[in-house]
């Protein structure tokens, strides 16, 4: 069975392993048929991801098919294909018993804490399967991406026609981004790369962008006649830019961190009491982010095909992965294939 492992920073491997053993009871055995190419993915092969191990069997947004089922298994079916909630939570801790099982204790998350999807098969709950009958492999892979924007604009409590700006213009932010116009907000978005604010004019219809290399404040103001934006999100996994960040909000606004880093943030706190300021970390999705995303989907309220500009089988990958860190070759989402 072929996997791809990245065995420490800068080094992944196509490797030979033994197939999977028979699901256990409450498990599921599948075949990976799309990987969606994350920033965690990213990071983890620069070296400089979060709660992470080597070596790793990456991947953790996924389109499956169901293969075989434990006895006791009933929420889907044999040749299924499904998406997959990637967040291993223990169902006990104080936040697991809250409902927030998206920040659990003890998280596994596939292809970060434990190995994950860039394999040919693999067991895992299936209580983590989530079956979405006409929706393509392509797409059921992004649900995860997407499940991350709606979790944030959830947890934002974002307001029809609020002023909203989304930093960071990679999928998460687009991902933010979607989910902020199908609350009604009125969005912005900040972005270094100017190809990602063509993208964003292009495919989202967003009208307000703000070139990050230029005089970001005096754009926000320009846009905003004079004032600030309520809403921020920051989906950029930069230490520099989450600090920047908390000079963007409004009086009486919300700063919420979808990105995170591996170290610490500082902010100004006579700024921070001044406004008022709420600031909030979104951390993962829960399962009703994801059957919210799927709803979507559904409906047609997301269009998904601009989104996927680069694809690679498992060979192709080892290639292609490293110039996939290069804002140049103009990676929007890369995905992987099995077949």
């Amino acid at each position: 069975m072929r996997a791809i492992v990245l065995e420490e920073p800068g080094s992944l491997r196509l490797q030979d392993l033994p197939p999977p053993a028979q699901p256990r009871p409450g498990e599921a055995l599948v075949r990976v048929r799309r990987v969606g190419i994350c920033g965690t993915d990213l990071h983890a092969y620069a070296g400089n991801q979060n709660f992470f191990s080597y070596p790793r069997i990456l991947g953790h947004e996924l389109a499956v098919e169901v293969l075989a089922l434990a006895a006791d298994v009933e929420n889907v079916q044999v040749g299924q294909t499904c998406c997959v909630i990637p967040y291993l939570h223990c169902g006990h801790c104080i936040a697991c018993r809250r409902g927030k099982t998206n920040c659990c204790v003890d998280m596994q998350v596939l292809g970060v804490h434990i190995d994950g999807g860039m394999r040919e098969q693999f067991t895992l709950p299936a209580d983590k399967l989530l079956s979405a009958d006409g929706i393509s492999p392509e797409q059921l892979a992004l649900v995860e991406m997407l499940a991350i924007g709606a979790h944030a604009t959830r947890r934002a409590g974002i307001a029809a026609g609020e002023k909203t700006l989304v930093i960071g213009a990679g999928p998460i932010g687009l991902a933010t981004a979607q989910f902020a116009l199908l609350a009604g907000a009125d969005v912005t978005v900040m972005e270094l790369d100017a190809g990602r604010l063509d993208f964003c004019r292009q495919a989202l219809g967003i009208e307000g962008t703000v070139d990050a290399r230029g005089d970001a404040l005096a754009q926000l103001r320009s846009l905003h006649g004079g004032e600030l934006p309520t809403l921020v999100f920051d989906c950029t996994g930069s230490a520099r830019s989450m600090q920047a960040a908390f000079d963007y909000v409004a009086h009486g606004g919300t700063l919420t961190l979808v990105g995170h880093i591996k170290g610490d943030i500082r902010f100004s706190d006579p700024l921070f009491h001044s406004h008022e300021m709420s600031l909030l970390a979104s951390r993962n999705a829960t399962s009703a982010d994801f059957d919210w995303v799927i709803e979507c989907l559904r409906a047609g309220q997301i269009q998904l095909t601009e989104w996927i500009t680069h694809s690679a089988s498992p060979q192709g990958l080892l290639r292609d992965f490293p110039t996939w860190l290069d804002p140049e070759t103009g990676v929007v989402k890369a995905m992987l294939s099995f077949e």
